[in-house]
C-alpha cells in the first residue's frame, strides 16, 4: 500500500494548475521525444503547469511553453508539489 503523501505519476496534461512535476518518461515516436527534449522536457526536468486544458501552458527551464493536449499527454511527470 502506498503512503497517502507519496508522489504519483501523471501525464503533464493532468497536473493541476500550479502543480510542479518532474519529467519521468516521454512516450510517442522518437522524433517527438527528441523535439520535447530540445525544448527542455528531458527526463528529470522540473516543469510547472501554469494553466490550460486544451492547450497546456507550462514553465520549464525558466521559459513558458504552450503544448497541445496530445503532446502534454505524452510527457509523464511525477507530481512533486503545488506552487
Amino acid at each position: 500500500m502506498s503512503h497517502p503523501n507519496a508522489n504519483f505519476l501523471v501525464p503533464l496534461c493532468q497536473l493541476p494548475a500550479g502543480g510542479v512535476g518532474q519529467v519521468r518518461k516521454l512516450s510517442g515516436d522518437a522524433a517527438f521525444c527528441q523535439r520535447v527534449r530540445e525544448m527542455g522536457f528531458g527526463e528529470s526536468a522540473f516543469v510547472t503547469k501554469v494553466s490550460g486544458n486544451g492547450t497546456i501552458l507550462c514553465q520549464v527551464a525558466g521559459t513558458r511553453i504552450a503544448l497541445s493536449h496530445d503532446a502534454a499527454n505524452n510527457i509523464i511527470v511525477e507530481h512533486i508539489a503545488r506552487r
